[in-house]
């Protein structure tokens, strides 16, 4: 969906300034609230739009239907009517007030009679702004304008009132601060501190969703350090202040914590690379053992694909993420262990196991390198970049994407004279062994070694041999 300036919003004939006629025409204000607002005056383009406006819900499903490709009313209970107008999402909210009971998802709503009222319970100040169309004037009751001009995330009412009418803006602040760069005011860090605990009663949809966001900004390093030192990381992700381990003072070891955060920040941002990258030393912990060659963290990177696994689950990520993220972690360390160098056999292991995740393990691997010590860190990258190489000059060479063995289970069992069960599967797991160790060897190669292995575990076999299936031919051949 184009992203919109306000330039763009403003212009008289733009879907805001049609939509914002077609309210006054009907006798009713409408106001551009909150994120777009904001967006607007950091001069960043923003998607969706969100208005609030004095007429009822009923009353803007009339004004909005003449002018909407299509309307949705999920959001009617609590005021908010959504609708598509020239492409663009816009949600048009009635002026209101909403309080989360503690243990409810969802939001006791108050309407409102006026746009100040509506902005005075809004998260914080640079999202408590409005401009009235299609005037264009500023209504600004709260100072954003001014705490964004200091970088400061402040908010509206007394943060005690603010975070207890919805426990989730504790996190949210960190979330701003992470994408923003913006500084929390102290007392605001103060409150979060004190009321860390409320965050409990927020669902873990909830929590997932903004903490995504927060993962995502160019700053996730300094907000979650400041998170974690108000306690209310520790209630829904506590295996990150875990990676604080205490120094032995004998066998000293990187800290692990500012490790993480600084591969992170090395990372792009993609959601499953970012988290794979906060949670990919979290096993460290408990696999932390002193012994004579110094600290060791040996398997870290199983328990904490373990962990992982089940940390990302209770915050109801997405299979596909948790499967992505959990196979990262797993073989992140993969790369570490070929220190002697790289076999064929061992670079087409890494990218059979990697499968359609190689790009990202790449990625995540070259930004677990935080080293300081400029040889160290050349050394490690010079190896994956010779890592990378021979993928690639073996990619050239044999179909590395989709490692198989060279006889299909049809071939398996035409030679063999067996009808399907185990011993035709343990035959295509020899035969996939003796791909990955030995490459391509051609099929009647492949067929002595299938025979040996068939007489060593008493199975005769008969020795047809079938002809291999013709590879399709794509569109363009």
């Amino acid at each position: 969906m184009e992203k919109l300036s306000l330039t763009d919003l403003l212009a008289p004939s733009s879907p805001a300034m049609e939509l914002a006629g077609a309210f006054t025409d009907a006798g009713n204000d409408l106001y551009l609230v909150g994120g777009p607002v904001r967006d607007a005056w950091l001069k960043r383009p923003h998607e969706d739009l969100d208005f609030a406006t004095d007429a009822t819900p009923e009353e803007t499903q009339k004004i909005v239907k003449p002018l909407a490709r299509a309307v949705w009313l999920q959001g009617v209970d609590y005021g908010t009517v959504g609708a598509e107008i020239a492409g663009i999402r816009m949600e048009i909210t009635t002026f209101r007030t909403e309080t989360y009971q503690p243990g409810s998802r969802h939001p006791k709503v108050d309407f409102a009679t006026d746009i100040e009222t509506d902005l005075s319970r809004r998260d914080f100040t640079i999202n408590a702004m409005a401009i009235r169309l299609p005037d264009g004037k500023a209504i600004d009751p709260f100072g954003g304008a001014k705490d964004l001009a200091a970088g400061v995330i402040r908010t509206p009412l007394d943060p005690e009132i603010s975070f207890s009418d919805d426990p989730l803006r504790m996190l949210r602040a960190f979330r701003f601060q992470s994408q923003l760069g913006l500084k929390i005011e102290a007392s605001v860090l103060s409150a979060i501190s004190d009321l860390r605990e409320k965050i409990l009663t927020v669902s873990a949809e909830r929590i997932r969703d903004e903490f995504s966001k927060l993962v995502l900004g160019d700053g996730l390093d300094k907000a979650l350090q400041q998170a974690d030192a108000t306690g209310i990381t520790d209630l829904f992700l506590p295996e990150l202040s875990g990676l604080k381990l205490e120094q032995d003072p004998v066998h000293k070891h990187k800290d692990v914590f500012h490790h993480t955060l600084a591969v992170a920040m090395r990372t792009r941002s993609d959601l499953d690379l970012r988290l794979a990258a906060l949670l990919h030393d979290i096993g460290k912990p408990k696999t932390r053992k002193i012994e004579a060659e110094g600290v060791t963290f040996h398997h870290h990177e199983i328990e904490g694909a373990r962990m992982a696994g089940e940390r990302l689950r209770e915050l109801r990520y997405p299979n596909q993420t948790v499967l992505t993220v959990v196979d990262l972690i797993r073989l992140h360390h993969r790369f570490h262990t070929y220190r002697l160098g790289w076999s064929d056999s061992a670079v087409r292991r890494y990218v059979r196991d990697a499968g359609g995740l190689l790009g990202l393990l790449n990625e995540l691997v070259r930004a677990d390198c935080t080293t300081r010590n400029p040889a160290k860190a050349k050394k490690l990258q010079a190896r994956m970049d010779e890592l990378e190489e021979r993928i690639a000059d073996l990619a050239s060479r044999e179909e590395l994407q989709s490692l198989r063995p060279e006889l299909d289970g049809v071939q398996i069992m035409a030679f063999l004279g067996v009808e399907p069960g185990p011993v035709i599967g343990e035959a295509y797991e020899f035969l996939l062994e003796l791909r990955l160790e030995e490459g391509v060897l051609g099929t009647e190669t492949v067929y002595e070694r299938l025979d040996s292995w068939a007489r060593e575990r008493g199975v005769t076999p008969v020795g047809e041999k079938v002809p291999p299936k013709p590879k399709k031919r794509s569109e363009g051949d």
